[in-house]
């Protein structure tokens, strides 16, 4: 199967980047854990112990959900992530991204939505609405910075999480997972975006979804594209350590502001489980 790799950047831009974090680093506020690896990253569990708080469907803007959360504070507040399941699923079908993510240093939740049948601007909406209460009414709101929050969803959950990035243009990081949307421009989308489709979706095809999702995504947006190989839509359901691996990495990158985790973005990865990936390397201080 042939595999392309696009990597718009130069040696000498690399190579600058390779010496740039590290004085960046010690000045970073928002860094939480120790230094990454290839390991750590792809590791089902990462060094924060992790609790979970379920959420009522009576709370307002969205139907309720599950937060994930590290447990310590002692490194300080985290950024935090609210995740979308796709058309007629329930937040089930991606739980097994909240603990993966919470033990990497970030608060999570994974909603239900008003409605299995609800469209994309409404989970878009939803999204929004789950952050809003995370930040100001939930529980762990005091173990968020509220300035460093993102989203993510599977198929219409992934359209939503475009929807809520173009409509809060203050989120630092949108993860649309096989995303489906009847829009397909997102030209005035400045929220770093990172679009992860499957090469055998059939219902969220790559051709008429993902891939014009992101070539439509402005230039001077941080973006990427990352193609599993052979995946059908369903491949953000079961647990994914290609998936995860760069989640965590695109996150920690833009919502933290981790340097440290640029080494996984730029150069393009080659996984094996990865038949294309695009991208905007090396990304901008």
């Amino acid at each position: 199967m042939r595999r392309t790799t696009r990597i718009l950047c130069g040696l000498s831009a690399v190579a600058a980047l390779a010496i740039a974090p590290t004085a960046q680093a010690v000045d970073n506020p928002y860094e939480r854990g120790p230094d990454p690896t290839e390991n750590s990253i792809e590791a089902v569990r990462g060094p924060f112990s992790v609790s979970q708080t379920s959420v009522s469907s009576l709370v307002p803007g969205f139907g309720g959900g599950t937060i994930y959360y590290p447990t310590s504070t002692a490194e300080g507040a985290f950024g935090a992530l609210a995740i979308s399941p796709g058309f007629t699923a329930s937040q089930s079908s991606i739980a097994w991204l909240g603990p993966r993510l919470a033990s990497q240093g970030f608060v999570v939740i994974t909603i239900d939505t008003n409605s299995i049948y609800d469209q994309p601007e409404s989970r878009g909406d939803q999204l929004r609405a789950a952050l809003s209460y995370l930040t100001s009414s939930s529980s762990v709101r005091s173990r968020i910075d509220a300035s460093r929050l993102a989203v993510a969803g599977h198929s219409m959950g992934g359209g939503g999480s475009l929807e809520a990035a173009q409509d809060q243009p203050t989120l630092q990081a949108a993860i649309p997972l096989a995303p489906w949307n009847t829009q397909k421009t997102w030209s005035t989308l400045q929220v770093p975006t990172f679009i992860i489709g499957g090469e055998n979706d059939s219902i969220a095809s790559v051709t008429t979804h993902s891939i014009p999702f992101y070539n439509s995504i402005p230039s001077s947006t941080e973006k990427a594209y990352m193609e599993m190989d052979g995946a059908s839509h369903f491949f953000p359901n079961t647990s994914n350590t290609t998936v995860a691996k760069y989640m965590i990495s695109w996150l920690k990158r833009f919502v933290d502001n981790d340097t440290r985790y640029e080494q996984f973005l730029c150069p393009a990865p080659n996984d094996s489980s990865i038949e294309e990936y695009r991208d905007t390397c090396p990304h901008a201080g």
